[in-house]
């Protein structure tokens, strides 16, 4: 005789009625698919914070390795044979003898003493005159952003376009600037014939060309300076000149150093101002190399004359002297900040 809590038989497997999963399987299996999927996204968070700054900066490294470094490592190759511009592959194996070539080079002498005198006479005035106008910039002026943008516009201005508007400016016969000196009784100058007043006039354009970056350099630092400084100072009955000495100039000494350091290093690299300038538009420096600079002979060796070995190694000669400036930038800022 049969019940009614008679127990179901267990479905056979294959059959019309499915089993029924076990409780809880459907929820554990979804958590442990979000349970990877966490683990496969942190895996790469993880691969992209390890991976993304290279990724990043691996551009500059790679134009640095294609218009940088063979190109620097190539000069090195070639300074040590003897090759032509004519034929850059046929190379022959010298030594140091482009290098011994240059201590006995009275044209290298004249352009390395050249580029020096340029340098002294056209950063000395720049960053005197970018301080000042830095400081007179640093206070409250109406249209004050008109005169920085204005700063900007020697600087975005092309070489070529600047230096031929100067080599108008001081032609010898009918130049603005002879005409003014006639104008007070001064005889016209030769600009462009004479030594002096031909390194003058190039220094002129680099002075137009760069006051106004670095005044905004030194107004970006300026204006860094903290104000109770100066409110100290007027508390203790110090002038505006006062302030400037005591407080503007010792703030500002890193800046001026970078200042000083980057105008040296672009002045002896010098080369548009001076070749734009030459009235027979060619390498020499003027038809005594009075204004020639190491740029310039560095193209008239490897471009005019052909002698690619030979300008290889003035180029690492130039490349020694920027080191050289660099150690040196490098003591002088530390003993400021052993002083500091």
């Amino acid at each position: 005789m049969s019940t009614r809590n008679e127990t179901a038989a267990s479905p056979v497997k294959g059959g019309a009625a499915p089993g029924r999963p076990p409780r809880g399987t459907a929820s554990e299996n979804s958590e442990d698919k979000e349970e990877r999927r966490r683990r496969k996204l942190s895996r790469r968070w993880q691969r992209d914070m390890r991976w993304s700054p290279y990724a990043f900066v691996s551009p500059f490294f790679l134009l640095f390795l294609a218009f940088g470094l063979f190109p620097l490592v190539y000069t090195g190759w070639a300074s040590l044979h003897q090759v032509e511009l004519t034929a850059p592959t046929d190379m022959e194996w010298v030594g140091l003898r482009n290098f011994t070539r240059i201590f006995d080079d009275e044209f290298f002498w004249n352009a390395a003493q050249n580029t020096l005198t340029i340098g002294i006479i056209s950063t000395v005035p720049q960053l005197l005159m970018a301080m000042g106008i830095a400081h007179i910039l640093n206070y409250k002026l109406r249209a004050s952003t008109f005169y920085r943008v204005a700063m900007l516009a020697p600087y975005a201005t092309s070489i070529a376009a600047a230096s031929l508007v100067f080599v108008l400016l001081f032609g010898r016969d009918y130049g603005m600037i002879n005409w003014a000196l006639d104008f007070v009784g001064i005889d016209p100058v030769a600009w462009q014939d004479d030594k002096w007043p031909g390194q003058f006039a190039v220094s002129t354009i680099i002075i137009w060309r760069w006051t106004g970056y670095n005044a905004l350099i030194y107004l970006a630092a300026m204006q860094a300076i903290p104000q109770d400084l100066y409110e100290s100072a007027a508390l203790d009955g110090a002038n505006r000149w006062q302030q400037f000495l005591h407080v503007t100039l010792p703030s500002l000494r890193p800046t001026i150093l970078f200042t000083v350091v980057v105008s040296t290093i672009g002045a002896s690299q010098v080369f548009g101002e001076p070749l734009l300038f030459d009235p027979n538009k060619g390498a020499s420096g003027g038809a005594e190399h009075q204004f020639q600079t190491l740029g310039l002979y560095l193209y008239e060796q490897g471009w005019i004359n052909q002698h690619l070995g030979r300008a290889s190694a003035i180029a690492w000669m130039m490349f020694l002297i920027l080191i050289v400036i660099g150690l040196i930038n490098y003591v002088i800022s530390r003993r400021l900040r052993a002083s500091s």
